[in-house]
């Protein structure tokens, strides 16, 4: 039997299902038994990844060639550490508040380790750990914040689509234009698929 290659990605990508405790955030939080959420399940909620040379992210074409595909013409840095962010407890508490943005974002761990969090198409949440080398597109409307995990550091590129909008939407938002975009081209495709399956 051939044993199909791993995905490089696999070895800076991991996501799983969260349990439901208000324990520290910078913990797994893995369910028991853990349930594991492949990099197929992550892309049909729009979450695209891509395993980049970021010791070389000036000079690397695979990382050019994703700008000028996907249009991504702003970018900055962002560091989170105790010694980067004063009142360090305090704000990352804040990065925990469920929020949503109208445009598309990446972020691209360049160095240390973290923790997305993003909500499944029945509302359920899906925890998604990534480190150094790692690069993320995240859809509109299911942009959740960059925080550590317990080590404390993650430095991330943020790349946007023109200027950046930092205003963030709390839940409940249907009603806005992009909200309803993602829900056509994400969720309700997602159960009409399982729909025509089950009718097979």
């Amino acid at each position: 039997m051939v044993v199909p290659d791993k995905d490089p990605r696999e070895e800076v990508l991991q996501a799983w299902y969260m349990d439901d405790s208000n324990e520290d955030q910078r913990l797994p939080h893995h369910r028991e038994p853990k349930e594991f959420v492949s990099l197929k399940q992550l892309e049909k909620l729009g979450v695209l990844s891509w395993r980049l040379d970021a010791d070389n992210y000036e000079t690397d074409e695979e990382l050019k060639k994703i700008r000028e595909e996907r249009g991504y013409s702003y970018m900055d840095f962002c560091e989170v550490s105790p010694e980067k962010l004063p009142n360090y407890e305090e704000k990352i508490k804040n990065f925990f508040e469920e929020h949503l943005h109208t445009d598309e974002e990446i972020r691209y761990a360049v160095a240390g380790s973290g923790y997305f969090d993003v909500r499944d198409k029945n509302d359920g949440w899906i925890r998604v750990w990534v480190k150094k080398r790692w690069n993320d597109c995240f859809t509109s409307w299911n942009v959740p914040s960059l925080y550590p995990d317990s080590n404390n550091y993650i430095k991330a590129m943020r790349l946007f689509v023109g200027d950046p909008v930092w205003t963030p939407f709390n839940r409940p938002h249907d009603h806005l234009p992009a909200r309803k975009q993602y829900v056509e081209a994400f969720v309700q495709k997602e159960r009409n698929d399982h729909a025509v399956n089950a009718a097979a």
